[in-house]
Order: C-alpha cells, then structure tokens, then sequence
C-alpha cells in the first residue's frame, strides 16, 4: 500500500470512512436480527446486505487506486483548481 501521505492522502481517509460505515452497518445488522420477530425488525436484512456488499465492493476499488502507481486525485498536477460545486444535469 502506498504512503498515506501526499496525493493518496484522500484515497486513505476514504478509505477509513468507508471502513468505518462498513462496520457500523455490520453491527447493525447483528444486533437487529437476533431473536425478534420480522415485524419488529428495524432493517431489512437483505437491503442491508446490499449496503454492505457495496461497501465492501468501494473498500476494494479504493485499495485498487491506492496501488495503482499512475494514480492522481482529480486536479492534481494540473494547475486548475477543483470545482466547487456538482454540475447540473437539469434540462431546460
């Protein structure tokens, strides 16, 4: 793994957010399903199942940009600045 320093420094804390949601949405689901009847469950085992498919499934693409040796973050090196804001995809 790359030096959390530097350009990958955004894919490492991602990283760690992502880790994190993993591991709450893991718990939850553990304590949510034990002994209780499907009525009284807070979460849909499945759609947590999704989530945490999900999860995992972006856990390995940031660990794929982290060894990836041509790797940059958007804007990086090329002398313009980030967008501020998402661009609108509304028609007019």
């Amino acid at each position: 793994m790359s030096d959390p320093t530097g350009e990958n420094n955004v894919l490492h804390e991602l990283k760690v957010v992502v880790g994190l949601a993993l591991a709450m949405a893991e718990v939850s689901q553990a304590q949510h399903t034990g002994d209780l009847p499907i009525t009284e469950w807070l979460l849909d085992p499945a759609e947590s199942e999704r989530e945490r498919v999900g999860l995992r499934g972006i856990l390995a693409a940031i660990t794929e940009l982290e060894s990836s040796p041509s790797f940059q973050p958007p804007g990086a090196g090329s002398g313009r600045p980030l967008p501020t804001h998402a661009p609108s995809f509304t028609r007019r």
